[in-house]
């Protein structure tokens, strides 16, 4: 018999040392429980996931939605939770690897009984049979369209930096080799050295693993170290999620990027990136659709459960906002 919703929270959050917040579908007792378990709980990006989640619980009769990560960016904390979660027992659950490798190879270890479902980040290809179903970007298209853009803004070439999040993470490295195949005009390019005109500076890609306050501060140090750098891809938003340290940085180099000699193409859209761009400390935005992801997630895992067959890819869209489209690029 499965454990109780409160049980199995209660147990997830003891074996990882995190802070647990549910958010169920109404005032009755659930009858489903679908885990959303993410890479960072202090990520604003997976509160959207969260809310997604929550309002897809209230649509679907007798589910709750029990969202679930570590407090900060851990990858053995993730994996413990996982671990947890199939012991203790959940209905079904979406998962988004923070490593990839090591969470397909809990999954082939522990072969749940349940349905499990990739939300935001996928495993390798390799590992695609431990999950029914993927949530979530294009990830490849993400970073092609980021490319695009700094091509448009830059035709000439010049030197980049890319920003990265965790080294496992296999969405976000998608994501860059669709930035340096775009640029080079090349497949497979593991790095940029003239390529298209493109040239990676030494000391990157820079590896935030998930850290806003750190994406920043690596930004800095790299500003310093080259003061003529041409660009930087943000592969995905962890700079801007700590706005004001973000803000502090950009004041600095304003002249620079309004001018267009520093470019900043950055992954993700939300609030604060926004008030980002229309500030002129960014050029162009492409955004993924969290809310969507934990929204359409819920209902795959709900299909599932009853038996129904699902689509092994669900991809959710971007937007790409510029200064001139802020105020109207977002889907609604």
């Amino acid at each position: 018999m499965r454990k109780s919703v409160g049980a199995v929270a209660l147990g997830a959050a003891l074996a990882a040392g995190v802070l647990l917040p549910l958010g169920s579908g109404t005032a009755r007792a659930a009858e489903k429980t679908y885990a959303v378990v993410v890479k960072a709980m202090d990520n604003p990006f997976f509160d959207l996931v969260r809310d997604g989640c929550q309002k897809a619980a209230k649509e679907i009769d007798g589910a709750e939605c029990l969202y679930i990560g570590p407090s900060s960016h851990t990858e053995a904390d993730q994996l413990r939770i996982i671990d947890d979660l199939l012991s203790k027992g959940v209905d079904a659950i979406a998962i988004s690897p923070s490593n990839a490798p090591a969470v397909a190879n809990l999954l082939k270890r522990r072969k749940p009984g349940i349905p499990v479902i990739t939300i935001d980040a996928d495993v390798l290809a390799k590992d695609a049979d431990v999950r029914t179903s993927y949530v979530g970007t294009d990830n490849y298209e993400l970073g092609v369209a980021l490319a695009e853009q700094l091509k448009k803004a830059k035709p000439g070439g010049g030197t980049l930096c890319l920003i990265m999040g965790g080294p496992a993470a296999d969405n976000i490295n998608q994501r860059a080799q669709g930035s340096r195949d775009t640029l080079s005009g090349k497949k497979g390019i593991e790095r940029l050295n003239g390529e298209g005109g493109w040239t990676e500076i030494a000391g990157c890609p820079l590896y935030t693993n998930d850290d806003a306050a750190l994406g920043v501060q690596m930004m800095a140090d790299v500003l310093t170290a080259n003061p003529d750098l041409d660009a930087f891809i943000a592969e995905g938003g962890w700079p801007q999620f700590a706005p004001q340290a973000y803000a502090q940085l950009t004041d600095q180099y304003l002249d620079r990027i309004k001018s267009g000699k520093l470019a900043m193409m950055v992954a993700d859209t939300l609030p604060p990136q926004i008030q980002a761009l229309k500030e002129g400390r960014s050029h162009v935005q492409v955004g993924q659709r969290p809310f969507e992801m934990g929204y359409r997630a819920m209902f795959v895992m709900n299909d599932l459960v009853g038996g129904k067959t699902v689509a092994p890819t669900v991809y959710t869209g971007l937007d790409t906002c510029t200064a001139e489209t802020a105020d109207t690029c977002l889907k609604k």
